[in-house]
């Protein structure tokens, strides 16, 4: 099975995107469909063995739209450089608006002038004069038609494959307005031809051409805001991808040039000016500056970066001259990552959103049948040929759900924009709805809780002095890779200690280490893996207790006959973290630790943050075995960890949240990425997931008020009391009011500020 992505045209609402979807499920071999309103895109995931691109693309064309391969082997840099699909989209809005209104205006000024008492040229008024009058109309009305003629394509095309969609509702409303005109100037016709001139002047107040044209112009204004709404939700975005630069200066073979940043390849060495950004992520192997990396993680304070440390592309090299080695290029880089795990999140689709579709896929063909009952019941009520057309051709035009189609995919691309804003990445619109739904936070410990960053407090030993205990211990631990390992060698370092190669390197998943020091086999490891190999721990029992009411991490060391020493280090609690558990609770989610530390130390820990329940000596697979007992139990679980050893855990979860962007685990695990590494974020992607939620409901209740609403008054149920009816012109506004008003309501997402990460 392969996923392939698509660009689609031609989309105008939700039923449009839900005839795209049937279309290409209807092939052998697609396992899973899903496209995206607002970016108008589209994932497949298909047999490739069986089926083809091709395939895909005629399934899309038969349906009555456009489609084309989304260019996945395109670089970071070049895809920069391409035309933004939004703008674009911006611009042809724009045109068909700007056109469409040059005949309008006149169109609207010469129909309805004269009920506004403006003046008229003596040609156009006077019954002698109608006919005149009409074709003037006609010929104002084509060319705004002809501007326009997407609706009708692609609405009649979607009515013939039996999948009618909005655009299929104003080309029956628009077409069936025109129709009527050029009925009415047959009759006005007739009239003069047969010297009846009271038919003449009565059809002269019955031409609606002016209506056929107005449902465009204001359909296609509605349009525009929408384009506008999709521009604005991608600045974020966009000004991320400007921040990579195109050109960069590389060091090959002693010599400096200047290349584009799609040449550069793995292993290049690239100088970076003060002032200048950085092209591509890398290490520094030469000089010392600041960073400002704001731009992918909204820290405001540039970071100080020295010989070994790690560089972002996108980021600002603010302070001193700086040569580093590439290290992930084109499509590896974090902020090409972050623009793929956004642009991934609009393209699914949110749960809540599958409810409108299945509603829009039955809504459409109900309003036909609705414009059909109303022109039947006012024929047999009032005779009126007139009077019932209008009325049929205002419950289509108001029927449009325009609104319906905008309420959920807006308000999704609202929400994920911000979220990178704020350094918070969701992979889906689901993960986005999800996770304000979670009942239990699980956390990991190391890296979430805490720092990471181990520093060596205590070394005890009854039978060694304390350097050669530490030695020993040092030339353990070289050849790990866990951070309380790499710290004691550290420190063991910083002593002036000589480190001995230690051969037979074997770790034990969970437990510890066992390895030779000059010709000595030795174990290490945590309590657990001590008891299994049935060592006495009893005469360090009160060092331990000691060092654990300090909430520190003690580890055993043995030889072949006993325990020897032990070393305790203290991991430093993250400033955030006590806030975060003290906000989540105050949610009234309930936050547990799941750590691998021993019990006295895990507790201490729980303890001082207030967390409701403690794992402690858990081993990673554990872990993924305690979140699925919490699933079990009925309760929705997050799962927050550093998205490498926790990447079971990540993925068993309801909501797997990884702690800091930039690691492969951590961004294919998880669900949310949080790039400050700071549990802060994870209130603020709780809040913005409630908001968007929220924000969504919001839309959806005045989109279905407004149809539920609406068709009825369009009928003249409402009015006829009365004697009134509703103008198809009018119902057109209204619509397009409709659709603003999602847009608007959707945009104040932009708004949405959390709480500061510390």
């Amino acid at each position: 099975m392969v996923k392939q992505k698509y660009d689609v045209s031609g989309m105008t609402c939700s039923a449009c995107q839900l005839a795209v979807e049937k279309s290409v499920n209807k092939l052998e071999s697609v396992s899973d469909v899903s496209v995206n309103l607002i970016s108008n895109t589209m994932s497949v995931e298909f047999d490739d063995s069986k089926i083809s691109n091709n395939d895909i693309i005629k399934a899309v064309e038969a349906a009555g739209y456009g489609a084309a391969i989304k260019g996945e082997s395109q670089s970071a840099g070049k895809a920069m450089d391409r035309e933004d699909p939004y703008e674009i989209e911006l611009a042809k809005m724009k045109y068909r608006l700007v056109y469409s209104l040059i005949f309008m205006i006149p169109l609207f000024y010469i129909a309805m002038g004269s009920m506004m008492g403006l003046p008229q040229p003596a040609i156009l008024t006077g019954t002698e004069n109608v006919l005149i009058m009409a074709l003037t109309q006609i010929l104002l009305t084509i060319p705004v038609m002809i501007i326009n003629s997407q609706f009708y394509r692609i609405g009649f095309k979607a009515l013939m494959n039996r999948m009618p969609n909005m655009d299929s509702l104003i080309a029956l409303g628009s077409s069936a307005a025109f129709i009527y005109g050029i009925m009415v100037m047959y009759k006005m016709a007739y009239g003069f031809g047969h010297g009846n001139i009271e038919e003449v002047a009565h059809f002269g107040h019955d031409l609606y051409f002016e209506s056929t044209a107005m449902i465009l112009v204001l359909i296609t204004l509605g349009k525009y805001f929408e384009a506008r709404a999709k521009k604005r939700t991608s600045s974020a975005i966009n000004s991320l991808m400007d921040l990579t630069p195109k050109f960069a200066t590389v060091e090959r073979d002693g010599v400096q040039v200047e290349i584009p940043i799609e040449e550069i390849v793995i292993g290049d060495v690239i100088l970076v000016k003060p002032g200048s950004n950085i092209p591509v992520d890398g290490k520094i192997i030469s000089g010392q500056t600041t960073i400002d990396e704001s731009a992918l993680t909204g820290e405001s304070i540039p970071v100080e970066k020295s010989e070994g440390a790690s560089v972002m592309a996108a980021t600002t090299n603010k302070t001193g001259f700086i040569k580093f080695e590439a290290t992930h290029v084109g499509e590896d880089t974090t902020i090409a990552k972050i623009i793929e795990l956004v642009e991934d999140a609009n393209t699914t689709k949110a749960p809540i959103a599958k409810l409108a579709d299945k509603i829009s896929g039955v809504f459409v063909p109900t309003v036909i049948v609705i414009a059909i009952i109303t022109f039947i019941t006012w024929m047999v009520k009032s005779g009126n040929l007139d009077t019932s057309i209008s009325m049929a051709i205002s419950v289509l035009v108001i029927s449009c759900p325009c609104a319906l189609g905008l309420a959920t995919p807006v308000a999704i691309m609202v929400g994920t924009g911000k979220g990178a804003k704020l350094g918070i990445l969701f992979k889906s619109a689901e993960s986005l709805e999800n996770l304000h739904n979670s009942e239990v936070v699980l956390l990991d410990k190391t890296g979430t809780i805490t720092t990471g960053e181990f520093n060596v407090r205590e070394v005890v030993s009854n039978k060694l002095s304390k350097d050669e205990f530490l030695k020993i211990a040092a030339s353990m631990e070289k050849n790990s890779e866990h951070p309380l390992a790499k710290s004691i060698v550290r420190y063991a370092e910083e002593q002036g200690l000589e480190i001995e190669e230690a051969k037979n390197f074997k770790a034990l998943a969970g437990l510890g280490v066992i390895a030779e020091v000059k010709g000595k086999n030795y174990l290490t490891g945590n309590l657990k893996l001590m008891m299994e190999e049935e060592f006495d721990t009893s005469e360090y029992d009160n060092y331990i207790e000691e060092f654990s009411a300090k909430a520190y991490t003690t580890i055993y060391f043995a030889d072949e006959d006993s325990v020897i020493g032990i070393i305790s280090l203290s991991d430093t609690l993250k400033d955030s973290s006590k806030e975060a558990v003290e906000e989540l609770k105050s949610m009234g989610i309930k936050v547990a630790m799941v750590t691998g530390d021993n019990k006295k130390t895990a507790e201490t820990l729980g303890e001082q943050l207030g967390l409701d329940e403690v794992y402690s000596e858990v081993l990673p697979a554990q872990k993924e075995q305690i979140v699925r007992e919490h699933i079990e139990k009925g309760q929705r679980v997050c799962f927050v960890g550093d998205g490498i050893n926790d990447a079971p855990s990540l993925a068993r979860a309801d909501i797997g949240v990884a702690i800091g962007a930039g690691t492969d685990i951590a961004i294919e695990s998880a669900d949310v990425v949080l790039i400050k590494s700071s549990l802060l974020d994870l209130i603020n992607a709780i809040k913005l997931s409630k908001a968007t939620i929220r924000n969504i409901k919001q839309n959806l209740f005045w989109a279905f008020f407004y149809n539920t609403i609406g068709i009825p008054i369009a009928a003249g149920l409402f009015f006829n009391s009365f004697g009134l009816k509703l103008n198809p012109m009018l119902a057109a506004f209204a619509m397009s009011l409709s659709s603003l008003f999602v847009v608007t309501n959707a945009l104040r997402l932009n708004f949405f500020k959390g709480i500061s990460a510390k």
